[in-house]
């Protein structure tokens, strides 16, 4: 019950209400209604009983110097007020300080819906063969050593290692990868995966909570209890401040033999520009990048991003777009490149695999109109056949190719490890007798992405390329890019090492955008997720969203946690100032505890209007 009244109390709403009476009991005896004053009896008890309840609760509960708190300073400061007859103070600097204990709040509440969106990947079913027969049964069922029958376009309830069958997956879920994974007989398959092509028969290796999709959830849910709450920057300072506001106010109240002057000391001693000095700053930090399209989730977040030193990215997505496009078109027998695109296309026309439309896609942007083909097969996994003016034509890896009868030539063998070396798929079509060409795909490398990374090794900070990528593809992009550190071929749990080994360094900020980022976002010091094209699970996981997959917000994500942190700096040593020549006026009599009140509201005021220059800082 108590505990119910005090969080009603400390909501924003009595808060207001409080401070509202407290200018009342202000303005009234000065303009003929020397009763008002008593309505500041109200802020007392609206905004000073959760101060003083959780003054209590930490004496109670917390352990060694932590019993010392800005909320025990405060509390004491308002009792001594009451003690000597002056309320505007005593409400005064309880509404102040609870005024800084909202703000702050707001600015560290972080969204945690993600989790759920990441246990709905896990299929409820699968269906497992048993003497012969299909059946479905509940995913929790399916034991190791099961054999289980996926279909095209069904996701994969177990990890697994395929038995009979050749197909696409898709698992960009457990390694970001932009394209799907050829798998063939003795491959292994992810839980939460999806089988894009071909039926396939799989062996279940891992099940229930050993299953990669669950250890992945895991991840999430440890790295997400690892992140322990900032300690508020006056409760650091309480355990010193406690003492020595005491001992000036003893000290005052013995040399002058006035108690006036010593609760006047104790009131202008409260941290409330100190307690201010973190959440407003913060606030008009968030609002500002708020205006850039970044969206800050917590006030801790922009601490740990002035310090960050160390900035790793995921590719796909993320220096890239994330999508194939055709990038070569490469004729290696008597054929233009521009027939060779129009053969490829008009056969591929009829495909769903993700290489084939982009070939597509490319053919019409080029503006050709496709021949007529027919007799179109679909070797999954491998590639495709079609029959153009009675000549069979094949389209697909040099697997493919070889089984179908066509010998690969040295100079198809040159440019398909060009190719490979620099990070690009490839389609191979030939007839059956002779090579055609080579068509070459690749995801495209984001404008910005160089001068992003320039940028950020000129702030000091390094970058390092940590991808589910082949090591050719990563390397490829990072030398595009300027990254020089490159970790490649990862799963998430890898991803997460890394980042630890990282964080050994100094401060890491991970960026990313798919759900296998999701672990590696929670741990990293600040997790950046590519809003607008990223996983929801990914921009749930992430401190940061760039709402407009613009990672050229990057640099300014950096300089705008160094220059808060600059600013709180400020605002602390100017609030200590404030402070320190307040106490000197009232140790001297200048001062009683209603002007010195005010003079300690003025060195809020000013700390606020610091955090308000804040907002409307121009980033160079």
């Amino acid at each position: 019950m108590i505990k119910k009244i005090n969080d009603f109390l400390a909501g924003w709403f009595m808060t207001i209400v409080g401070g509202l009476f407290l200018l009342a009991s202000f303005i009234l005896p000065r303009i003929g209604y020397p009763e008002g004053e008593n309505f500041a009896w109200v802020c007392v008890v609206i905004c000073g009983l959760p101060l003083l309840y959780l003054a209590v609760w930490r004496i109670i509960y917390n352990k060694g110097i932590s019993k010392i708190s800005s909320a025990l300073l405060i509390s004491m400061a308002m009792i001594a007020a009451l003690c000597i007859g002056d309320l505007f103070a005593a409400g005064e600097v309880a509404f102040i300080m609870e005024i800084g204990a909202l703000l702050e709040d707001m600015t560290t509440e972080r969204a945690k819906k993600g989790l759920k969106n990441l246990i709905a990947l896990a299929p409820d079913t699968g269906r497992v063969i048993r003497d012969g027969k299909e059946i479905l049964v509940p995913a929790e069922e399916i034991q190791i050593g099961d054999t289980l029958r996926i279909l095209p376009g069904e996701t994969i309830p177990v990890d697994g290692v395929i038995m009979t069958g050749e197909t696409s997956i898709d698992q960009s879920v457990m390694t970001g990868e932009s394209l799907p994974v050829d798998k063939a007989p003795g491959d292994a398959v992810y839980c939460g995966t999806i089988n894009r092509f071909g039926s396939v028969d799989i062996e279940a290796t891992k099940v229930g909570e050993d299953s990669s999709l669950k250890k992945l959830i895991r991840m999430v849910e440890d790295a997400e209890k690892n992140q322990a709450p900032t300690q508020r920057i006056a409760d650091k300072w309480a355990s010193w401040l406690v003492p020595v506001a005491l001992l000036i106010a003893i000290g005052a109240y013995i040399f002058t033999g006035n108690i006036v002057r010593a609760v006047t000391v104790m009131v202008v001693f409260c941290p409330c520009a100190l307690v201010l000095a973190t959440p407003t700053a913060i606030m008009a930090a968030i609002g500002q990048a708020t205006k850039h399209g970044v969206i800050i989730k917590s006030g801790e977040v922009l601490e740990n991003m002035g310090k960050v030193d160390t900035m790793a990215f995921d590719k796909t997505g993320t220096l890239t777009h994330g999508c194939l496009e055709v990038s070569d078109v490469i004729p290696v027998s008597d054929i233009s490149s521009e027939e060779l695109l129009l053969l490829a296309a008009s056969a591929e026309s009829r495909s769903e695999h993700p290489m084939g439309k982009a070939i597509t896609r490319k053919a019409a942007e080029e503006g050709c109109t496709l021949y007529d083909t027919s007799d179109f097969k679909m070797s999954a996994g491998k590639g495709i056949s079609v029959l153009y003016n009675n000549r069979k034509l094949f389209f697909g890896n040099e697997k493919y190719i070889v089984e179908s009868g066509t010998v690969i030539d040295d100079k198809t063998a040159e440019v398909l490890e060009r190719m490979r070396s620099e990070g690009k798929a490839s389609v191979i079509a030939a007839d059956e007798s002779d090579i055609l060409g080579v068509i070459a795909l690749s995801d495209v490398l984001r404008p910005e992405a160089a001068d992003v990374i320039k940028r950020l090794k000129e702030m000091g900070t390094k970058p390092v390329l940590l991808t589910g990528d082949n090591h050719k593809a990563a390397e490829y992009f990072a030398k595009k890019t300027g990254i020089d550190e490159v970790c490649a071929d990862l799963l998430p749990a890898e991803k997460v090492s890394n980042v630890i080994a990282l964080k050994g360094r100094g401060t890491v900020c991970m960026v990313g955008d798919g759900v296998n980022d999701a672990p590696a976002l929670k741990t990293a010091d600040v997790g950046v997720a590519m809003g607008a094209m990223g996983s929801d699970i990914a921009v749930d996981a992430a401190d940061v969203a760039l709402m407009t997959d613009d990672i050229g917000r990057l640099p300014y994500l950096k300089w705008l946690g160094m220059t808060t942190a600059r600013t709180i700096r400020t605002a602390i040593t100017l609030s200590m100032c404030i402070n320190f020549i307040a106490i000197t006026l009232s140790v001297m009599g200048v001062l009683n505890p209603t002007t010195g009140a005010l003079v300690h509201n003025a060195g809020s005021c000013f700390v606020v209007l610091l955090a308000a220059l804040l907002y409307d800082r121009k980033y160079q």
